[in-house]
């Protein structure tokens, strides 16, 4: 079978009517794991620095991240690495309960099991106390496993493309992990984690005034060969770890004009390989795994073998009005990012009651509003992180939001009207796309069909109250037909990626406005079809589901600081 065709399979044998559980096996209890941290045993660990709110770099506030002004741009040094990790992959808090201890991080996760695993390539920097090469980040410590040991030349060679102090960061990911709980569809929902990611370094890197890229013109094979993860010997013990992106992070100015690769040299790559590897990677789990070969079968399918050499034009970026948020700004108390960041939780249940306005509703789809039109460096943060046009739109499931009818709507993340008509002669007929009379200008967001769709939103989600108790949800619709047909099976990871990176725009915007959210990732994907319309064609498909509104809190839990100790 030709891998597209293995793709395909998979995601319709993924959908959750037919989904089978690993979990419906009485398989194995996360809680009940002596360790679920990776970490390289033999691998030297350097501690970063633990640093409170008012340690420099201090963080700007919240809403500046998407605004015109300039956030200064913080020197490259132990603390600013500090920072930069503390805001994307670090525990947050430790939870507590019935003799139950669990890790709460910055990066969100299906099931809180975290399958995505980051690390550090890095040269020789001024200021730094690291030598040059390849670490593993350790969540649990807030450190850095030195994984393999470089020369400065050879960092040098490999990343002389770019600007000075240019270092990059991967990502990875252990399928058991998700596999244990949420059997075939695992796999999904890893690809979804790492979208969260890459929000979350993307964000963490804004403020700090750095820029972040997503080297999307290299292979898996390199990808697995920079994190040492096709060091078999290496992993002989532990659960297979696989390769997922290689991104490119600017802490310079990013000069005018320059073109950008998104590849790296592959003579450069070959010498890195050859580097003084030293680590083994642990045991995550008392018992043997069990095997899903469909994941492994969609894992080969999906695997990126094409290497490309893109480029990105980094130009001076363009005043966009700011359609909804600067009115957002004027009204709410400032949040530093840093409290954003490290108050972000995943809402357990919601009130039915909460609503937000219709102005904080607008300010959220402006938010992950791409402006697809810009070249890809002028987009706002974080869409200027991946060099591809959007391809996921949110149908739309309106509770509760002042000012706006509750029904169903169509948010559309590309105004190309070509498209409107594609989503329009596709979906039910009944349909009245029209545009709500108080909708700023350019969103495209439309009215389907107005009435209580909080039964129907519930139904959909796997009869989940989260659903249709909170103020709006959604469910995030993909070109997807179309978007493998032009890149290929390996796309498939992206569609997920890049709903990931929208789940964790709308997990910060939920908290700058004062409510809570969460992702959805238990939903009957062909019943939504058919509610839109598109059942039995898979033209566009439903790939994760979201939801916001008031939360409600489980007083039964205690919270405990990450490290012992406040940080930020």
């Amino acid at each position: 079978m030709e891998p597209l065709e293995v793709v395909k399979q998979y995601h319709e044998q993924t959908k959750h009517e037919f989904n089978k559980y690993a979990r419906s096996l009485g398989y194995m209890d996360w809680a009940n794991q002596p360790d679920p941290f990776r970490r390289y045993e033999g691998a030297p660990l350097i501690k970063l620095p633990l640093l409170t709110a008012e340690d420099p770099p201090t963080s700007p506030s919240y809403d500046s991240l998407y605004s015109q002004e300039t956030i200064p741009t913080q020197p490259l040094n132990i603390h600013s690495l500090s920072r930069f990790f503390e805001y994307s992959l670090s525990i947050t808090a430790w939870k507590e309960y019935g003799g139950n201890r669990w890790a709460l991080r910055s990066n969100p996760s299906s099931g809180n099991l975290h399958p995505t695993e980051g690390y550090l390539l890095i040269g020789d920097m001024a200021g730094l106390s690291l030598k040059p090469g390849l670490y593993h980040y350790a969540p649990k410590e807030h450190g850095l496993e030195y994984r393999m040991r470089e020369t400065k030349e050879c960092l040098g060679e490999l990343l002389k493309p770019f600007p000075q102090e240019t270092f990059l960061v991967g990502l990875s990911s252990i399928h058991w992990r998700e596999a244990w709980k949420y059997g075939e569809r695992a796999f999904r929902y890893c690809q979804h984690d790492i979208g969260h990611a890459i929000g979350t370094l993307r964000i963490a890197a804004a403020t700090l005034g750095w820029r972040v890229f997503v080297l999307s013109g290299l292979d898996d094979r390199t990808v697995g060969a920079l994190l040492g993860l096709n060091r078999l010997d290496e992993f002989e013990q532990a659960e297979p770890e696989l390769p997922e992106l290689m991104c490119a992070v600017f802490p310079t100015p990013i000069e005018q004009g320059q073109s950008m690769p998104l590849t790296l040299d592959d003579a450069a790559i070959e010498k890195w390989v050859q580097g003084d590897w030293q680590g083994k990677a642990n045991r995550l789990s008392r018992d043997n795994p069990i095997p899903w070969e469909i994941i492994n079968e969609v894992t080969k399918a999906s695997w990126k073998h094409s290497t490309e050499s893109p480029a990105i034009q980094v130009d001076p970026p363009p005043a966009i009005d700011r359609i909804a948020g600067a009115t957002i700004q004027e009204q709410r108390a400032p949040h530093s990012a840093l409290q954003i960041i490290h108050q972000r939780r995943s809402a357990q249940a919601f009130d039915g009651h909460t609503s937000i306005t219709a102005d904080q509703f607008f300010t959220m789809l402006e938010r992950v509003f791409p402006h697809a039109d810009l070249p890809v460096s002028q987009r706002p943060m974080p869409w200027d992180s991946i060099a591809w046009n959007p391809t996921i739109h949110l149908a739309l499931f309106v509770h509760r939001v002042d000012g706006l009818a509750p029904g169903m709507y169509m948010f559309l993340r590309n105004s190309d009207s070509m498209l409107k008509d594609t989503f329009q002669q596709s979906m039910q007929e009944q349909f009245v796309w029209t545009i709500p009379e108080n909708c700023p200008e350019p969103l495209p967001l439309y009215v389907l069909e107005e009435g209580n769709a909080q039964r129907i939103a519930t139904q959909l989600s796997c009869g989940q109250d989260i659903a249709g108790a909170s103020a709006f949800s959604m469910g995030m619709i993909a070109e997807f037909d179309a978007s493998l047909d032009k890149h290929g099976p390996w796309f498939y990871k992206r569609l997920f990626w890049e709903a990931g990176l929208l789940g964790q725009v709308l997990y910060l915007e939920a908290e700058a406005a004062g409510v809570r959210s969460t992702g959805i990732g238990c939903f009957f994907d062909d019943p939504v079809h058919r509610v839109l319309g598109w059942y039995p064609k898979t033209q566009f498909q439903s790939l994760y589901h979201f939801t916001l509104g008031g939360p409600v809190d489980d007083q039964r839990l205690t919270t405990l600081p990450p490290y012992g100790e406040p940080l930020g």
